[in-house]
């Protein structure tokens, strides 16, 4: 009796068994559709057997094998195996998790990139007057497709750009286009590619390379720590190139979506046959299938994605590049919580492959890993064609601010205006002002759903929870006593905007954060207007402190920056450290030098002194004693154990509880009261959490493993509880 055991997307931590006649072992991996109760479901075949500890006669049968994709690869299941067990998730979740969309479901569309699209005979015959005057897209396809002949979906795309779908879709309802399986869909990536050449590199660009190529076929993790400027992107175009050369594939991971498509366009001109596959969250369904398989199958030579493509199945893997490696983006904050920094490097070891942890401030782990031998250190220690800029701490203890702006920073903008060089003021907050405010009686704007302020957005004259997402309108009066003098406090970047309009009337000013890059194709067309110099003053927040670079921006001010100096995160200053490096290395990457100017109240504060002499070895150093002085990680391991009911009690009950049976399970780790979280309240649900750790990585492991199975196999609570292994957020 041959047995699957299928991994399901269900919260609980275990297989389902069901006969399986006629699956073996080469079916390890492949997508079945099996009964789940009242229903059908898409499932992961992880093993095959012939025995079962469920009856026989209980056991269901596999309701069809689902081969119009190929199988999981045995590496591929290897990692996710390790993910589900290393941060305690149930593997079916993780696994249905790491698919597309399409997949998990039984039907499956066919993939675009393997279609071509022709015009019928009524297409050829027909009027384009006869189409309604709005439609433009539709018009400029049919053309298109005349003149071709034959279109394959990156050419429609590319004639009619991201509406092309809707458009074709109404053009075969009318009958005038149809698709069809072209003979010509690639299957491999080319063997021999086409690099075109680059720059030329620097000594040590060329030390890096040099030592990332000679790992290959075999582990090594290898930090690049290069200043900004420094040319890193070059070091990890010559490793793909070289990569490509020998017929495998390459994995780069940025930490922003904003940050894929200069790269796709930088690496399609330098490998101009190569195809690049570009998994994020903001590709369609389809999209993200068709780009996964181009993976899946080898076509794709490059996959560039952010954090969910560390598991992308990718037979010729050679390298995984992973950029801006210290970005807390890399950290999934819920459901699997997993670090797609770490999983690179788990599934660089897995697959005998080097990986390359790149950043200007590397995470402070990833640092002392370096520095202690067990990851290798490679330095890009000058800029490339430029220099570092000049960074100055400007002292706003006591001074009267122009709208939150000091008087040396609105003269260096004015100075930058009259000579046509653009500037960008930073400032980490979205939103008009961070809370409205009574000055009669005291009110603020909270949310009533989480333990946070409305913020105040002019656009829509609404307040905003830029946790839970609530909205509400702005009250014309206080809700508390009726004053109608209600005053924004604080600033965010739009207020910023505001303010810095009032002072330059004269100037094109461009507002760039989540708000106004929302739209799918928004940002290409803020990055072309920014390198046209269509812009004289950008207002931004870390989406423009990322791998940005811009010849013409020669300075950077950065407002609020004190902000995280009172955060009780112990992790604060190293955020805070390589936000504003990252930031300053946006100015002067033309041939001026950049200038960063920081408002703060504390210009001889460590931090600032380290970052004005941009030493990073020296603020790490600084830091890394701090945390063995005080026992924090590096030098321990933590989990956090999170819990949120409708009552904070509930929550703290079930901590209680949880802490207990962990203390009667080991005494080799250290086990915290529980407390409430920082931000108690979120959505509507009252949050508490309980830390644990151990000065040994394997016996916390040891102690989570039983810890997991005795809480999943406890008598239901109301409260919802997760397992959050490293974490970054307290």
């Amino acid at each position: 009796m041959k047995i699957a055991r299928v991994a399901i997307d269900v919260p609980v931590p275990k297989l389902f068994d069901y006969h399986a006649e006629g699956l073996g072992p080469g079916d390890i991996g492949q997508r079945v559709l099996v009964p789940l109760g009242n229903r059908n479901v898409v499932g992961i075949v992880v093993a095959v057997d012939i025995d079962s500890a469920v009856a026989p006669e209980r056991l269901k049968r596999v309701r069809r094998v689902l081969r119009e994709v190929p199988a999981l690869s045995p590496c591929d299941l290897d990692l996710l195996r390790f993910a589900a067990a290393y941060y305690h998730h149930p593997l079916g979740a993780a696994v249905m998790a790491a698919l597309p969309g399409a997949l998990r479901r039984a039907r499956l569309s066919r993939d675009r990139a393997a279609l071509g699209y022709l015009v019928t005979p009524e297409g050829e015959r027909a009027n384009l007057d006869t189409l309604p005057r709005r439609a433009t897209v539709q018009r400029r396809l049919l053309a298109a497709l005349k003149h071709q002949r034959e279109l394959s979906w990156d050419a429609l795309r590319s004639a009619a750009g991201p509406k092309a779908g809707v458009a074709v879709k109404q053009l075969i309802m009318r009958g005038w286009v149809r698709s069809e399986q072209r003979a010509d869909a690639p299957a491999q990536a080319p063997r021999s590619p086409t690099v075109a050449g680059g720059p030329a590199l620097t000594p040590e660009q060329i030390q890096a390379t040099g030592t990332i190529a000679a790992s290959f076929g075999r582990f090594g993790a290898f930090v690049l720590l290069g200043v900004t400027g420094s040319g890193k992107t070059e070091v990890y175009l010559h490793a793909i190139a070289a990569v490509l050369r020998a017929g495998g594939q390459a994995l780069l991971l940025v930490p922003e979506i904003v940050l894929t498509p200069q790269l796709e366009a930088l690496i399609h001109s330098r490998f101009p046959d190569t195809v690049v596959a570009t998994l994020h969250s903001r590709l369609s369904e389809a999209e993200r299938l068709q780009h996964w398989r181009a993976a899946q199958d080898a076509r794709a030579g490059v996959v560039l994605g952010t954090r969910l493509a560390v598991f992308a199945p990718i037979p010729k893997l050679a390298l995984i590049i992973v950029d801006e490696e210290h970005d807390l983006s890399f950290k999934q904050m819920d459901a699997l919580r997993y670090s797609a920094r770490d999983l690179a490097v788990v599934r660089a070891k897995q697959m005998h492959v080097p990986v390359v942890l790149g950043s200007a401030t590397p995470a402070l782990e990833t640092y002392h890993n370096a520095v202690s031998s067990r990851y290798r250190l490679l330095h890009l220690t000058k800029r490339v064609g430029a220099v570092m800029p000049q960074i100055e701490c400007i002292n706003t203890h006591g001074e009267h601010l122009v709208d939150g702006l000091s008087q040396p920073l609105l003269q260096a903008i004015a100075a930058r205006l009259g000579g046509h060089e653009q500037s960008l003021v930073f400032i980490n907050r979205r939103g008009y002002a961070p809370v409205l405010m009574c000055r009669a009686c005291g009110w603020l704007s909270a949310c009533h759903r989480c333990t946070a302020q409305l913020v105040l957005h002019v656009a829509d004259h609404r307040l905003h929870c830029h946790h839970c997402g609530a909205q509400a309108s702005v009250p014309v009066a206080c809700p508390d006593c009726g004053n109608q003098d209600l005053a924004p406090l604080g600033q965010g970047t739009q207020r910023v905007e505001v303010a810095l309009a009032r002072q330059f009337p004269a100037a094109r000013i461009m507002r760039v954060d989540r708000d106004s890059t929302r739209r799918k194709d928004m940002w290409p067309t803020v990055r072309q207007r920014i390198q046209a110099r269509e812009i004289d003053i950008l207002v931004g927040t870390q989406i423009l402190a990322k791998g940005h670079d811009f010849p013409h921006l020669s300075l950077v001010g950065v407002l609020n920056a004190d902000s995280l100096l009172y955060s009780t995160d112990f992790r604060a200053p190293e955020r805070l450290y390589a936000l504003l490096t990252q930031v300053a290395g946006r100015a002067g990457r033309g041939d001026k030098r950049g200038e960063v100017m920081i408002q703060t109240e504390f210009p001889r504060h460590p931090l600032y002194e380290a970052l004005r002499r941009q030493d990073y070895a020296s603020f790490a150093a600084a830091a890394l004693t701090e945390r063995r002085q005080a026992g924090f990680p590096p030098f321990v391991h933590q989990a956090l154990l999170r819990a949120e009911a409708a009552r904070l009690e509930t929550s703290l009950a079930f901590l209680d509880d949880a802490a207990r049976a962990g203390r009667a399970l080991s005494q080799h780790v250290v086990i915290y009261d529980p407390v409430p979280a920082g931000m108690v309240r979120r959505a509507g649900r009252e949050r508490a959490q309980l830390l644990v750790q151990a000065a040994s990585r394997s016996r916390l492991r040891e102690f989570l493993g039983k810890w997991y199975e005795r809480l999943s196999a406890a008598p239901s609570t109301r409260a919802r509880w997760s397992l959050d292994v490293d974490p970054v957020e307290f």
